[in-house]
């Protein structure tokens, strides 16, 4: 019988006891020369599992997510910021609830492998548990990435929130930031660009244009009102 207390998992995104547990078994599923070559690899495999990229990276972050070509200001590059980093909070919120689920559904394991005589729903359980601490290890580790993100969108925020910019209300920004983006995009129509896209760009464009000039804004009415006192 396996000592299940030395199954629980004190250190945080550890998966030796899980791996090599099911290691035992893959002689079910592989031939001899594989399962020979999996423990060789097994070591290589838990450090690419622990060090796997699960989210975006700074870099990817800062070129990719914040493009110059979709957010051209520092305001639009902020209001991205707020919005990614808000997702991911939410993210590890419900993360955070489906580790609690998991925690729980482990003490029924091993409670229940407290009570249990029968040597083969014992052996099920065990495999149930197995995957639980496996999931968790996942869990504890998407955990961390995602903390990662959340603290880097945190330094770029305030990179980004120089005091040029409005940064409580999102709409301030907007029509300033797409007619710039806009503009970039309309310098690129070609002849073999889609008549849609051009028709989209130019028409939003247009539109953004009257929008200002007429001072159809809610916002900017509200500036106007300002000045005029």
């Amino acid at each position: 019988m396996l000592n299940h207390n030395n199954r629980n998992m004190n250190k945080k995104r550890n998966i030796t006891t899980v791996t090599d547990q099911s290691t035992k078994y893959l002689s079910n599923i592989l031939d001899k020369e594989d399962v020979s070559d999996f423990k060789k690899l097994l070591p290589e495999l838990k450090d690419s599992w622990a060090k796997k990229q699960i989210f975006r990276t700074e870099t990817e972050m800062r070129f990719s997510v914040l493009s110059d070509n979709k957010y051209p200001t520092k305001a639009s590059k902020y209001w991205q910021s707020v919005r990614e980093q808000t997702s991911h909070f939410t993210s590890l919120v419900h993360l955070s609830l489906d580790f609690r689920k998991n925690e729980i559904e482990i003490k029924k394991i091993e409670k229940k492998l407290k009570q249990e005589k029968d040597d083969l729903e014992k052996e099920i359980l065990l495999v149930e548990l197995d995957r639980l601490l496996f999931h968790k290890a996942d869990m504890e580790l998407a955990a961390k990435d995602r903390m990662r993100e959340i603290s880097t969108w945190s330094q770029i925020k305030k990179e980004l929130n120089d005091g040029s910019f409005d940064d409580q209300n999102v709409n301030t920004h907007q029509a300033h930031s797409y007619k710039l983006r806009l503009q970039e995009e309309a310098k690129h129509i070609q002849g073999l660009t889609n008549p849609t896209e051009i028709t989209n760009i130019l028409g939003q464009l247009s539109t953004l244009d009257r929008i200002v000039r007429e001072g159809e804004l809610i916002s900017q009415k509200k500036e106007n009102k300002k000045l005029k006192k």
